[in-house]
């Protein structure tokens, strides 16, 4: 009785242990499991202007993440400000992602100035480190200069509305908000959070992760609840692209790569096997739209440049008494003035490079490519096309056959009529080294 008890115990524990497979998985496939399901953060670094070749970056950065459907991206911040249309731009990338954006001023030490301070309002997520400030978001020009008056308050008019209703819609204090923009007010990160500015301060990004986790965002009409506890952070680099494109993502930088790559393949076309001006001409363009790419390219720009380029070479073929070069300069200067199409002075060519560019360019095309062209289209001096024509003497007497002197070179030469001893002859052609001559009969 006792033999068929333990036979019967037996028999529950392997059909408890069949059930509690099925039901809870093999332990290989909890550890899977519990893999699968850990949060994935994107993080990305701003530390430096803003700038087109940064929203490049955190475009492309935001689409990384959305692709590998992270719970958050996290954008740890510190900047002194940039360029306003750039900052627009990513504060819509921003605006419009799928997923939450988290902006981070950090590490300690740090600021979001300016630009930096809009986008971070713009977060769904604001935050900061200690030690941080945020704010100083007054529009300057290009440079740092001051705006003149009447420009100045549209632009600050434009940005307070534009930012007043981001922040008012994110909850946070769209008053201060405005404030930081008319006034260049600026606070520390425990001010920030005791005004509403921003949402949290963290010590570092893993803190700042545990201290969102379980937040609502609300995403056009879609709540998101954050799950970033103990989250894998995906750190996304910069790259050799990134890094080419933030020195060369500079309106004034593009335009002169963009002429001197003008001018180099001019030069090789002109004077084939020169090399180093085709070479540096060819480097120069493609860094020039490599830049283009991220740029607000106005192709009218594009089209006075190169009109300007056609009516300088017009110049060179065309007696216009200079008003083709006249033409050129003025419609070069008018395609630089308009090369970028935006209303911002920091993303305009200015004029202290525009000016000394246009001369230059001016003075290469009217001057050195016009030497270039008449030594092109003069007559040859060397070989037989060079002797084609020239006048010398018989130095015998060429009936049928004899020798002449040309140039102080003595040539065997032939003629249809009798020339004397010491007569001046005119060459003709020339015949397997031998030269074709005839009486030269002066006027």
């Amino acid at each position: 009785m006792m033999s068929k008890n333990r036979e019967l115990f037996y028999v529950m524990l392997m059909v408890l242990g069949t059930v509690s497979l099925f039901v809870n998985g093999f332990p290989g496939s909890i550890a899977a499991r519990t893999e699968e399901k850990q949060p994935l953060v994107y993080q990305l670094n701003v530390d430096g202007t803003i700038n087109p070749a940064l929203a490049d970056y955190i475009v492309k950065g935001i689409e990384k993440a959305e692709e590998a459907n992270a719970n958050a991206v996290v954008i740890t911040m510190d900047t002194p400000g940039g360029v306003v249309t750039t900052t627009k731009s990513i504060i819509k990338d921003i605006l419009n992602a799928k997923i939450p954006i988290v902006v981070y001023v950090s590490p300690s030490g740090s600021s979001a100035s300016s630009a930096g301070a809009l986008i971070t309002m713009a977060a769904d997520i604001a935050a900061m480190a200690p030690g941080t400030n945020i704010g100083a978001a007054h529009p300057v020009g290009g440079g740092g200069q001051k705006i003149d008056e009447t420009m100045s308050e549209k632009v600050v008019n434009d940005l307070s509305a534009y930012m007043r209703g981001i922040v008012a819609k994110k909850g946070r204090n769209a008053e201060w908000a405005e404030r930081s923009i008319r006034e260049s007010v600026s606070i520390t990160a425990k001010e920030a959070l005791e005004s509403n500015v921003i949402d949290v301060v963290a010590d570092s990004v893993p803190d700042l992760l545990e201290k969102i986790d379980g937040r609502t965002v609300e995403k056009d009409g879609r709540s998101y609840v954050l799950h970033t506890k103990n989250a894998k952070i995906v750190r996304v680099p910069t790259g050799t692209r990134f890094k080419i494109l933030d020195v060369i993502a500079n309106p004034n930088v593009a335009y002169v790569l963009l002429m001197i790559g003008g001018l180099g393949i001019m030069m090789e076309l002109y004077n084939p096997g020169l090399i180093f001006p085709g070479v540096v001409g060819g480097i120069s363009l493609l860094l020039a739209f490599f830049a283009l790419q991220v740029l607000p390219v106005n192709y009218v720009g594009i089209m006075l440049i190169i009109l300007a380029v056609i009516l300088f070479i017009l110049e060179l073929k065309v007696t216009s008494f200079g008003l083709l070069s006249v033409g050129g300069i003025i419609s070069l200067t008018l395609g630089s003035v308009m090369l970028f199409e935006t209303g911002e002075s920091a993303m305009r060519v200015s004029w202290s490079v525009i000016i000394p560019t246009v001369f230059i360019v001016s003075a290469f095309f009217i001057f050195a490519l016009g030497l270039a062209m008449r030594a092109w289209m003069r007559k040859p001096r060397t070989g037989e096309q060079g002797i084609v024509g020239e006048i010398g003497y018989a130095i015998s007497d060429v009936n049928g056959q004899g020798k002449v002197a040309v140039h102080g070179e003595y040539w065997n030469a032939r003629s249809d009529t009798h020339i004397p001893k010491g007569e001046r002859i005119r060459v003709l052609r020339m015949e397997n080294l031998s030269l074709v001559v005839t009486r030269f009969m002066s006027n």
